[in-house]
């Protein structure tokens, strides 16, 4: 029976991996190029380039050669590529050249691939008022590198992520153009290891960007971070919290760290009226932890309630019927504290005033208690013109999600420029930034918040 099954497997797998069959390349125009029969083949949606090399049977070196502005752009969903036949056609029939579309930067058809898109913003839409300014112009080149997974046929939830980012971060350079300036900028697609980054460090690519945005994997980090200290080059990494900024001065810390979110919520306790205690939940987590030492250290009061107390309904002795209880469980973990979220409902509805100190992840949860919490993700600033915008420049809506990572782009994309212009802080559309150095070397954004949830 199992031999059968990894028969049947197999089988499959040869099918989905099988290059098309002769009867299905005959639905492709043919044409010639330089004396050479090719295919003339529209992009399909999510197809990369190793996948349309499997489905031709053709080396991907070979698809570069024909398509020269893969090189410097990537592939492009809807597009049109060449694609060699293999056939050689004779000398007296008139070669085509390739065809080399100029897609506007932004659009919704736009596909990352593992190689560079340059943007001029003040070129970047035909419906634009060309600038009339004839004088000296400042170029400004950028670079953003995020894992885009471009070489994948089936992208994950994270790489889309990583596309509303950069369309945010495009945004932000369409609203950031002027006369004088024009900003420049290089996408690369860092896959999820170390070698493209090395190949990036180690050539000569790089050498004109002034600043770079992205990177996810500490390991790439590294790397790149060691590259940006020789260039004196800023790194603004939109989603690490735990490089050592102390020895890397030229890296920008957006993520706010775990002590920053502990010195915050005691500072917000030790300003209202209110009782701080404590439930001993079985695994206590780095977070409860950390709050407690520093209430300690704050002499700032709490009391502690036995969880066994709050699962039979005896938890009245540990809270203050005069003020407000802020309740600290010693778990991270949503499914551990969920169980206890009825006792605190009804604890409330017998006149308790509680509130939970809660974790930014928890936020879709229905918790039905009033929270306290903090997060990096709290400014509310003008969105209407950045809506307009985005309507006018992509098709289809972007995910509603907290935190929505086109804003990110956005807010960061404007926080390095400012940066560059000597601005250390940045009023955002859904974050704001302010950068504290940290032990003479890089810097942390020191802008959480604490937010209240009723």
């Amino acid at each position: 029976m199992c031999k059968d099954f990894r028969i049947v497997v197999l089988a499959l797998c040869s099918l989905l991996l099988a290059p098309l069959k002769a009867q299905e390349l005959f639905n492709y125009p043919l044409d010639t190029v330089n004396g050479e029969e090719v295919y003339r083949y529209e992009v399909e949606k999510s197809i990369g380039l190793f996948r349309i090399g499997m489905n031709f049977n053709v080396p991907q070196a070979e698809l570069v050669r024909l398509n020269p502005q893969l090189r410097q752009r990537g592939l492009h969903y809807g597009e049109t590529i060449l694609i060699p036949t293999g056939r050689k056609v004779s000398k007296h029939q008139k070669p085509v050249e390739p065809v080399i579309q100029d897609i506007p930067i932004p659009k919704d058809t736009l596909v990352i691939e593992d190689t560079i898109v340059v943007a001029d913003t003040t070129e970047a839409d035909s419906t634009l008022v060309k600038p009339t300014y004839t004088g000296p112009r400042k170029v400004i080149e950028l670079a953003l590198m995020l894992p885009f997974e471009s070489m994948q046929t089936k992208r994950s939830t994270n790489a889309e992520r990583m596309r509303e980012f950069y369309q945010g971060a495009l945004l932000a350079l369409h609203d950031l153009r002027n006369d004088s300036t024009l900003y420049r900028l290089h996408v690369y697609d860092t896959e999820r290891s170390e070698r493209r980054v090395n190949e990036l460090c180690d050539s000569t690519e790089l050498d004109s960007v002034r600043g770079i945005l992205g990177l996810v994997y500490p390991i790439q980090i590294e790397r790149m971070a060691a590259w940006c200290e020789v260039h004196e080059v800023p790194l603004l990494l939109p989603f690490s919290d735990d490089i050592e900024l102390a020895a890397n001065r030229q890296v920008l810390q957006f993520n706010t760290t775990e002590q920053q979110e502990i010195d915050s919520l005691c500072r917000w306790i030790a300003s209202q009226d209110a009782k701080c205690v404590t439930v001993e939940v079985a695994d206590l987590s780095n977070f409860a932890r950390g709050m407690r030492k520093q209430l300690r250290a704050n002499d700032i009061p709490y009391s502690a309630m036995a969880l066994r107390d709050l699962m039979n309904d005896s938890a009245a002795y540990a809270l203050d019927s005069t003020q407000e209880n802020i309740i600290l469980m010693h778990s991270e973990r949503y499914q551990h504290i969920r169980i206890l979220l009825p006792h605190l409902q009804k604890l409330q509805r017998e006149g308790y005033r509680i509130r939970i100190v809660s974790q930014y992840s928890w936020q879709k949860e229905e918790i039905n208690l009033p929270q306290v919490f903090t997060s990096v993700f709290t400014a509310q600033g003008e969105r209407e013109a950045y809506e307009a915008n985005w309507s006018q420049y992509y098709v289809g809506r972007h995910v509603s999600e907290t935190p929505r990572y086109d804003l990110i782009g956005y807010d960061l994309m404007r926080t390095l420029i400012g940066w560059l212009d000597g601005k250390k802080e940045t009023q955002g559309l859904q974050s704001d930034i302010r950068w504290q150095q940290i032990d003479n070397g890089g810097y942390q954004n020191a802008a959480v918040q604490v937010v209240t949830r009723e």
